[in-house]
C-alpha cells in the first residue's frame, strides 16, 4: 500500500502527497512514516529539486492523527522491554521531523537547505498537524469546516511527535497552553490568529509554490535554531516564564485533580524542554510520551473515547442485512426542553422536522428555542443570518397531528406518565405510515410497557436523549420485548445523522445509564445523612474525574425530579423497594421547596441570579456533621463502586449486550471518570480479584448494596478480566 507519493515539476518543486487509499481521513502508519522518510531522502538529495510542498490527496483534509497500530508495532519490536519499543519510535518520528525541518541545511552556517512547505485542505489533527509545524511554512485551505489542532489529551495522551516542543517554542507556554491542555481546534482563520499556521488562501498550493521558489535562507530558518533565540513570555528561569509555569502547574492540577497523567506529563514535557537546547528537548518529550503510553489510563482512554467510540458511531453494533434507514422526515412530539432539543440537532443534520405540542403557542416556544439557540451563535460569529433561517425552515411548529403524515421517524417527548404516552401513541399511530418508526424518548420507563399502547409493536423503541440534547454526545437506544431490527437500525442511523454516539440496550427499567448514576446520588444522599460533609463528597468525587460531585449534580438535576423516580420506583417494586435514609433528605428538601439550582435553593444557597454561593447550613441542623470524617478511600469507593457494580449487572443480565457500549456510555452519558476508561475497563486496571475483595469489605461495613454480582465473583475466582472475556476480539475467538 503506497501512502506517500511524489511528483517533480519543470519548476524544480517535488510535492509530496499524502493519500491512505482506505481511508476516509489519512492517518500516520509504519509504512507511511518509511514512505515519508524515503521520499524526503531522496527530494533533498536531488539537485534538480528546488523545495517541497507535502500536501493531501483528500479533497476535504490533510490527516486526522496516527494509526494506533504504529504504537502497538513500536511496542511489539521491543519485545520483553515495550517502553524501550515506545521510546526508540519515537525517536525515529522526531529524527523525520527534525530532517524535514532541517531540510538539509549546514549545521554551522544555517543554509543551503530546501523550503519546504505545507499545504493543508482541510483539517489536521495531531501528527496531521506536527508534521506541518516540521516544515517552514503552512498554507491552509479557506475551508470553514476545516479544524486544525492538537487534541490528543482528549483521549489520554498528548503530541509525542514535536507537537509540544515546537508549539511551546512557537507561542510560548501561555499562549500554547489551551491548545495543548484543552485540545482545542480552530478553524483555519483562528488558527492563523494564534500563530499555529501562516496562510489562509483561497488557493494554497499556488501561494505555496510563489513561496517555496522565492523563500531565502533566513525563511526557512527556524526561531529555535537561530542564534540569540528567547521563548515567547520568558523560560522558566526567567521571572515572567517562571509566574506563567507557576500559573500552569495550579490550573492543570486544579482542572484535572491529579487523574489525568497525560496532563502533568505535558505539563513537565513542556517545563523540563523549555530548559535545554531544542534536540535534547525532543528527546524530553518522547520519555514523557512514552510514560503516558506505558500508564493503564492512556491505553483505556485510548480505547474507550478513541476505538470504541469510533467503532460505535460506525455501526458496530447496527443489525446486519437491514438497508440505509436515514431520516428523511422527524415528528417530535412536546416542544418543551427536550423536544425543542431534538428538534434543533435533527435541523441541524438538514432533517424536515414537525414540531407538535398541545397548541400553537407551546408549540411556537418550542422552534422559539432553536431561534435562541442561532441569535447566540450568530452573537458568537459561530453561525450567520442565512444558517439560522435555513435551519428555522426545516422546523414547522403546529398542534395538527395531520402535518405529521410522510414522516418516517417520530420521536415521542411527552410528560413522563405511562397513560399520557399511550393515548398519544394511539392517536399518533392513526395518522403516520405503515412503516413509520415510532420512538419514544424516556429516561426510566420500561419500553416493553409503553410499546403495548402500540399496533405495531415491531416497531417501536426507546430512544433516550440527556439533557441539554445540543450538548450532550450520547444517544441510548432501548430494544423493548418486541422491538425489531429495522426498528434499531433506524435509531442508530439517525444517532449518526445527527452526529452523536450511540449504545442500545435492552429493555429494563432505568436501562443502563439512570441505572448506574441514580445510586451515585443515592450514595452520596446516604453519606449526609451519616453526618459526611457534603464538600467533601463532591471533593473526593472530583478527585476521581468526575466532572461534578453526586451533591451538585443533584441540585442541576433538581430534587423533585429524584423524588419522582424515587416514588414510582416505589410503586413499580412494592416490598421489594430497597428504601434508605437517602429517600428522607430528599423529601424532607422537597417540602422546605428546596428543590435545586431551578428555585434557588436546595443542597446548595444560590443569590438572586442564580449563582451558587455556598452549601446549605440547613442541612446540618437536621444531620450533624460527624466529629470525625471518613478516609477518602472509603468515600472514593463507596462512591465508584456503587455505580461500577450497577454496570457489572446490567451486564450479567443481559441489558448490557457489548462492553464498549457500557464504557462509552458511561463517559460520554454521566461523566463517569474518563481517565479510567469507563466501568469495565477500571475493572480490568484494578482487577477483578481485588474487586471483588473490596466488595466483601463495603458489603460488611455499609451494607447489600455492594454485594459481589455473581459474575463478578466468577470473574474473580478464574482471575479473568473483563476486555478479555467479552471484548470484541474475545468474541471473534469464540
Amino acid at each position: 500500500m503506497t501512502d506517500f507519493t511524489m511528483n517533480t515539476d519543470a519548476d524544480g518543486i517535488a510535492t509530496i502527497t499524502w493519500d491512505v487509499a482506505d481511508k476516509s481521513m489519512n492517518v500516520m502508519s509504519v509504512e507511511g512514516l518509511e514512505q515519508l522518510d524515503a521520499l524526503t531522502d531522496a527530494a533533498l538529495a536531488d539537485d534538480a529539486v528546488k523545495g517541497i510542498i507535502i500536501t493531501s490527496g483528500k479533497a476535504g483534509s490533510f490527516a486526522g492523527g496516527m494509526d494506533l497500530n504504529l504504537l502497538a508495532k513500536m511496542k511489539a519490536d521491543a519485545g520483553d522491554d515495550p517502553a524501550k519499543g515506545l521510546f526508540e519510535g519515537t525517536m525515529r518520528m522526531h529524527a523525520l521531523l527534525r530532517k524535514i525541518e532541517r531540510a538539509g541545511m549546514a549545521p554551522k552556517t544555517n543554509k543551503g537547505g530546501k523550503p519546504i512547505a505545507a499545504v493543508l485542505p482541510g483539517t489536521a489533527a495531531g501528527i496531521g498537524l506536527e508534521l506541518p509545524l516540521a516544515t517552514h511554512r503552512i498554507f491552509a485551505a479557506n475551508n470553514p469546516k476545516a479544524r486544525i489542532g492538537l487534541p490528543e489529551i482528549q483521549v489520554g495522551i498528548f503530541p509525542g511527535a514535536g507537537g509540544t516542543t515546537r508549539l511551546v517554542r512557537m507561542l510560548g507556554a501561555m499562549a500554547a497552553s489551551p491548545l495543548l491542555l484543552e485540545g482545542k481546534m480552530l478553524a483555519p482563520a483562528d488558527a492563523k490568529k494564534a500563530g499555529i499556521i501562516h496562510e489562509v488562501s483561497d488557493d494554497p498550493m499556488a501561494d505555496a509554490r510563489a513561496w517555496v521558489l522565492s523563500a531565502t535562507d533566513a525563511d526557512i530558518l527556524k526561531p529555535w535554531d537561530a542564534k540569540g533565540y528567547k521563548m515567547p513570555g520568558g523560560a522558566p528561569y526567567h521571572p515572567a516564564g517562571f509566574m506563567t509555569f507557576v500559573g500552569a502547574s495550579a490550573m492543570v492540577n486544579g482542572k484535572t485533580k491529579g487523574v489525568f497523567p497525560a496532563a502533568k506529563a505535558l505539563l513537565s514535557a513542556v517545563y523540563e524542554g523549555a530548559l535545554v537546547p531544542f534536540d535534547v528537548a525532543l528527546k524530553i518529550e518522547a520519555r514523557w510520551f512514552t510514560s503516558v503510553l506505558m500508564n493503564p489510563t492512556s491505553s483505556a482512554m485510548i480505547r474507550s473515547l478513541f476505538l470504541n467510540k469510533e467503532a460505535l458511531e460506525k455501526g458496530a453494533v447496527r443489525p446486519e442485512g437491514i438497508p440505509d434507514q436515514r431520516v428523511k422526515k422527524l415528528g417530535v412530539l412536546g416542544a418543551g426542553m427536550m423536544g425543542a432539543g431534538i428538534a434543533l440537532v435533527s435541523a441541524q443534520a438538514g432533517i424536515e422536522v414537525v414540531l407538535i405540542d398541545r397548541d400553537q403557542a407551546a408549540a411556537d416556544k418550542g422552534k422559539a428555542y432553536s431561534e435562541s439557540y442561532m441569535d447566540k451563535g450568530i452573537a458568537r460569529k459561530k453561525a450567520t443570518v442565512e444558517k439560522k433561517e435555513a435551519l428555522l425552515s426545516l422546523i414547522t411548529a403546529t398542534s395538527d397531528l395531520d402535518a405529521l403524515k410522510g414522516c418516517d421517524l417520530i420521536i415521542e417527548a411527552v410528560f413522563e406518565d405511562p397513560k399520557v404516552k399511550a393515548e398519544m401513541t394511539k392517536k399518533v399511530e392513526a395518522v403516520i405510515p405503515e412503516d413509520c418508526i415510532y420512538a419514544s424518548n424516556t429516561s426510566t420507563l420500561p419500553i416493553t410497557d409503553l410499546a403495548k399502547a402500540s399496533s405495531r409493536q415491531e416497531q417501536f423503541i426507546g430512544i433516550h436523549f440527556f439533557s441539554p440534547v445540543e450538548r450532550m454526545l450520547l444517544v441510548e437506544i432501548i430494544k423493548g420485548a418486541e422491538t425489531g431490527d429495522r426498528a434499531v437500525a433506524k435509531a442508530l442511523d439517525y444517532v449518526r445523522q445527527i452526529r452523536k454516539t450511540p449504545i442500545v440496550v435492552n429493555d429494563a427499567r432505568f436501562f443502563y445509564a439512570n441505572r448506574c448514576i441514580i445510586p451515585y446520588g443515592g450514595e452520596a444522599n446516604r453519606m449526609i445523612t451519616e453526618g459526611i460533609a457534603p464538600w467533601y463528597i463532591d471533593q473526593a468525587a472530583q478527585m476521581l474525574g468526575f466532572p461534578v460531585g453526586p451533591v451538585q449534580l443533584g441540585d442541576e438535576t433538581s430534587v423533585d425530579l429524584a423524588t419522582k423516580i424515587m416514588r414510582a420506583t416505589k410503586a413499580a417494586m412494592g416490598n421489594a423497594y430497597p428504601a434508605s435514609e437517602a429517600d428522607e433528605l430528599i423529601v424532607w428538601l422537597e417540602e422546605k421547596g428546596r428543590l435545586g439550582r431551578k428555585t434557588k435553593a436546595g443542597y446548595f444557597d444560590y443569590d438572586e441570579k442564580g449563582k451558587r454561593l455556598g452549601y446549605w447550613k440547613g442541612m446540618q441542623d437536621k444531620y450533624p456533621l460527624a466529629e470525625v470524617q471518613p478516609p477518602l478511600q472509603d468515600v472514593q469507593d463507596r462512591l465508584m463502586f456503587v455505580q461500577v457494580l450497577e454496570a457489572v449487572r446490567a451486564l450479567g443480565e443481559g441489558v448490557l449486550m457489548d462492553i464498549r457500549e457500557g464504557d462509552v456510555g458511561a463517559i460520554l452519558g454521566w461523566g463517569f471518570a474518563p481517565w479510567s476508561g469507563g466501568p469495565f475497563s477500571w475493572l480490568d486496571m484494578i482487577g477483578t480479584p481485588y474487586a471483588a475483595e473490596r466488595c466483601d469489605q463495603l458489603e460488611a461495613q455499609f451494607g447489600e448494596r455492594f454485594k459481589c454480582p455473581d459474575l463478578l465473583r466468577e470473574m474473580a475466582d478464574k482471575n479473568q478480566s473483563f476486555y478479555g472475556r467479552f471484548g470484541p476480539e474475545a468474541k471473534k475467538a469464540a
